[in-house]
């Protein structure tokens, strides 16, 4: 498992940014950039260009064109951000700024497609007033969908290639972009063929596509952020993993919860109730690595269990160890119990001891089994006598 130098008080001091992940850090940062660039002149000339042919269907996907460059900003902030390593305040990362990104993004390209479709529905109300457009008009709309439809494509294969939901999202809003500028382009050719209310229809239909890829993207969002789990499939995949492990006997209460590109996963397994606590431990260290290493997950949380909680009686009413170690000496009419080696195991709601005694100490000093029917605390007693 990879480990990450946790960074030191100087460090701290001078501002310094170690991300979590180097190569998807500066992917991200990287493609984001290049969005930035290519959005920033598809702004200037589709609102330019729409303002002077007399588009509006070309304005619109310039208003569209610069809610991505808004949005390329919000990445770039959530990226730096949600690369941050583990600190006290978030000890489980920074990924959920991602998430957090997604749903402001998501909201804002909602709330802007509903202002489009607005506009585009009142001046339908008046075709006479629609104005004819410039062939100029397509001419940009023909290089803002070559453009978007490239972007898509290039933002795509690094948002695969570096597993970022984030930038799948920022990739396929490019992809709507481009779908927009197609149905803009239509709209124009259709005004330029005498159809003059078409550049106004295709206006709501591009505010109708920019809400509807808004509203799913809050939407993915708002799910991650209450903590949605993986899909029954990789859910499945991973309790597998688990039940696979040596040593694990059974697997109850698996849950997952979203975590950015990555999942949170808690567990509890069943081991043989005889092992000590180290082995215990081994088997669950071993099973949290193989969850770690085969599938997408942040950190694995196991639980050891000696039976399944789901099926057996709880003994959490049942005395601490001080109070067991009086009632044993108390039933077996000895008081030196403190310095023996006593293992008390806690199963299906009652108490099985069993006392280890030295090769040296007299083997009648104790019995090797006590009967304890009808007891309300232990379900078995037994005496080991270790011998040479």
């Amino acid at each position: 498992m990879k480990k990450h130098t946790p960074v030191n008080q100087s460090q701290a001091h001078i501002g310094a940014f170690e991300p979590v992940n180097p190569e998807r850090f500066a992917a991200a940062q990287k493609s984001t950039w290049v969005s930035i660039v290519i959005n920033l002149l598809l702004t200037f000339f589709q609102v330019v260009g729409g303002f002077f042919a007399h588009s509006q269907a070309l304005m619109a996907d310039g208003l569209h064109s610069l809610s991505d460059l808004l949005s390329d900003v919000l990445v770039l902030y959530a990226n730096r951000h949600g690369n941050k390593s583990a600190d006290a305040d978030h000890p489980y990362g920074h990924a959920r700024m991602e998430t957090a990104a997604t749903l402001i993004l998501g909201a804002f390209l909602a709330a802007l497609g509903v202002v489009l479709l607005v506009a585009a529905a009142i001046r339908l109300q008046h075709p006479d007033a629609v104005q004819a457009v410039n062939p100029m008009a397509l001419a940009v709309a023909i290089i803002a969908l070559i453009a978007k439809e490239a972007m898509f494509r290039y933002m795509l294969a690094v948002a695969k290639r570096v597993r970022s939901q984030m930038l799948v999202a920022n990739a396929w809003h490019a992809r709507s972009d481009a779908a927009s500028s197609l149905v803009v382009v239509v709209g124009v050719i259709g005004n330029l063929l005498g159809y003059t209310f078409l550049d106004l229809l295709a206006a709501a239909v591009v505010g109708v596509m920019i809400a509807h890829m808004g509203g799913k993207l809050a939407l993915e969002a708002m799910e991650e952020l209450i903590d949605t789990g993986l899909d029954a499939e990789e859910v499945e995949a991973i309790r597998q993993t688990l039940l696979n492990t040596h040593g694990v006997l059974g697997l109850h209460e698996l849950r997952t919860r979203k975590m950015a590109d990555n999942a949170l996963v808690d567990a509890h397994i069943v081991v043989d109730s005889r092992i000590s606590v180290s082995e215990g431990h081994f088997i669950a260290e071993t099973a949290r690595y193989a969850v770690l290493k085969n599938h997408h997950v942040l950190d694995v949380m196991v639980h050891i269990d000696p039976e399944d909680d789901m099926q057996s009686k709880s003994s959490s009413h049942l005395p601490g160890r001080p109070i067991l170690l009086a009632k044993l000496e108390s039933k077996l009419g000895n008081s030196n119990l403190k310095d023996k080696r006593i293992v008390f195991h806690y199963l299906d709601g009652k108490v099985e001891a069993e006392i280890y005694l030295d090769a040296c100490e007299a083997a009648g000093e104790l019995q090797a089994t006590y009967t304890v029917q009808g007891d309300a605390l232990f379900r078995s007693i037994r005496v080991h006598h270790a011998q040479y």
